[in-house]
């Protein structure tokens, strides 16, 4: 009954269909649990659409870049100290405690960002559901693993990940459904009150892990919890099996302490581990520092930089980048055990850092070809409104779209074609209203341009590249690297790690967008890809179908790349 992440081939699939075909009640319980994963993707996903619609509703949102910001990190921000304070949680209270807290802090949160009437209710409510969703990413598998049968529990628990992409492609769907609909953002951000109830009724019918159970000599109980999901004649052979799991773990517990520092200490004092670690967070800052989430949380913001004004072009564009999200992943179950984990991630790092560099060139190139500011057009709706920055610009006559923007002020296109000259103007929702009372486009984010349509496709090429390499192999990989006892301390600290470079580049992304540009942005994770390439490539080793005892031999030697490996056999050959 060990926890943690288990391959899932074509055979575990089938095997799943027939086991819980015979056994409805093991879908149950992974169903039950896996709306976690659902909500988790839904909280994190649904801000980026909400956040068009907070920014006309809070001008002093609007208007501060650090605002928008918070408003997006504090989920993250949350969701470092939920992921450690659930792992506490579950060794002290159980997995169903913690999955019922999560829903709590899940509802209340919802319930705080909707009735919201200030932004800075908006941030305690973010970090509330954060909160929910940094223990419902520690607790929701667990919870599956251990209350799954082996031959499929690697099947079960990735039902887990494809609920997280789709609950992230689900949050599009209903920013779309709410764009016009009284109180659009408070209605996105409130859906997610309700599966967090559901799931809340749910798990007050079903049964604590067995492993939870029987660590706590709650023997009988966990007796009886595996006689529903197994065989009557295997219940005896999973008893066995859990008491020498957790007996072996107790063990460990022994050598290396109970206390979450000592098994840090012991974990970077032990050489294999340590190089584990190494490969395990290079994996999961590099998944973070390729710009992801950006596109996640940022995705309807990215899509008016390349052109498009409206609201719910930008999110119905959105949903391409979400939908792909939740076919790679797909893509990635089907292949990671065919390719191995190091040349899908070296594959998509190729993939990620072309698309970053291409997008980049199409911004640059929109930055350039953007439309030119008419001094006749800024005048037009009354000197009061026009840009002062404008007004006492020595270059005035050369300014076009994206100076205006750059001036913290918005641009009203002309009517009858957005690619002529048009008037720069204060940001005021005011002013807004007139020029698009006008008829008139009102550009506040990026400008109107021919390459936008361009831009949305390399959006879906950068996706696809990301997804089934860099999106779902380092949690893989971090499932396997490390040794049993301290897989759980080890797969920890690389969370955290993702987790914190999660918060840079969320927190970061709306201000580099407003010092580098946005291609200069894309430039700089394109830049930072390469790094992450170069260590996946020097520090990963490839794990594929290795026992955890052949994995340890591999970190004791020190990996090295075979290119290098070769080099050195030559030499010593010619010596």
């Amino acid at each position: 009954m060990e926890g943690g992440h288990t391959k899932p081939d074509k055979t575990e699939f089938t095997e799943c269909w027939r086991t819980t075909w015979k056994t409805p009640y093991i879908m149950r319980l992974a169903l039950s649990a896996g709306i976690g994963g659902l909500l988790f993707g839904y909280d994190t996903g649904v801000i980026s659409g909400a956040l068009l619609y907070i920014r006309e509703d809070f001008e002093v949102v609007d208007k501060k870049t650090w605002l928008q910001e918070t408003i997006v990190s504090m989920a993250v921000a949350g969701a470092i100290v939920g992921a450690a304070v659930g792992g506490w949680m579950n060794d002290r209270f159980g997995r169903k405690i913690s999955i019922l807290l999560a829903d709590a802090l899940f509802f209340i949160g919802a319930i705080v960002m909707a009735t919201s009437v200030a932004p800075w209710m908006l941030i305690i409510g973010r970090i509330l559901v954060g909160l929910g969703v940094g223990m419902a990413s520690m607790t929701a598998p667990l919870y599956i693993s251990e209350a799954s049968p082996a031959r499929i529990r690697g099947a079960l628990v990735s039902t887990n990940g494809f609920l997280i992409t789709g609950g992230q492609f689900l949050s599009y769907l209903i920013n779309l459904a709410f764009t016009r609909v009284p109180g659009t953002w408070r209605w996105m951000l409130g859906v997610a009150g309700l599966p967090a109830l559901v799931q809340f009724i749910l798990m007050l019918f079903l049964p604590e892990s067995p492993r939870w159970l029987y660590r706590k000599n709650k023997i009988d109980e966990a007796r009886s919890i595996l006689a529903k999901i197994y065989p009557a004649y295997e219940v005896e052979d999973e008893m066995n099996a859990l008491q020498e799991s957790v007996e072996a773990e107790k063990a460990d517990e022994s050598i290396v302490g109970e206390s979450m520092i000592a098994k840090v200490k012991g974990a970077w004092s032990n050489p294999v581990v340590r190089r584990g670690l190494y490969a395990g967070i290079t994996v999961q800052v590099a998944q973070q520092f390729v710009g992801i989430n950006t596109v996640m949380y940022y995705s309807p913001t990215i899509v008016q930089f390349a052109g498009f004004a409206s609201n719910k072009t930008a999110l119905a564009l959105s949903l391409i980048t979400s939908g792909l999200n939740v076919v790679g992943t797909v893509v990635s179950m089907a292949f990671v055990d065919r390719y191995g984990r190091r040349r899908l991630m070296i594959v998509s790092m190729f993939g990620i850092i072309s698309c970053l560099v291409v997008l980049s060139v199409l911004f640059w190139q929109a930055s350039l070809h953007a439309p030119a500011v008419s001094k006749l057009g800024s005048n037009h709706f009354g000197g009061n409104t026009t840009c002062p920055a404008y007004f006492s610009a020595p270059d005035a006559a050369s300014w076009n779209c994206m100076s205006c923007l750059h001036a913290k002020c918005a641009f009203c296109a002309d009517g009858t074609n957005e690619y002529q000259p048009g008037a720069c103007l204060i940001s005021d929702k005011g002013i807004r209203g007139m020029c698009r009372g006008e008829q008139r486009t009102w550009f506040e984010n990026g400008c109107p341009s021919k390459f936008g349509i361009f831009a949305v496709l390399l959006l879906g090429l950068y996706i696809i590249s990301y997804a089934p390499g860099m999106g779902t192999v380092p949690w893989i990989v971090n499932s396997e690297i490390y040794p049993l006892r301290y897989r759980g301390t080890g797969g920890g600290i690389a969370a955290v790690a993702n987790w914190c470079s999660n918060l840079v580049v969320s927190e970061t992304f709306l201000t580099l967008t407003e010092v580098l540009g946005s291609a200069g942005t894309f430039l700089l994770f394109a830049g930072f890809s390469f790094l992450g390439l170069v260590a996946i490539y020097f520090l990963v080793p490839e794990t594929k179908g290795l026992h955890i005892e052949e994995i340890e031999k591999l970190l004791q030697e020190g990996y090295k790349p075979k290119a290098f490996k070769k080099r050195k056999s030559k030499f010593e050959g010619s010596s």
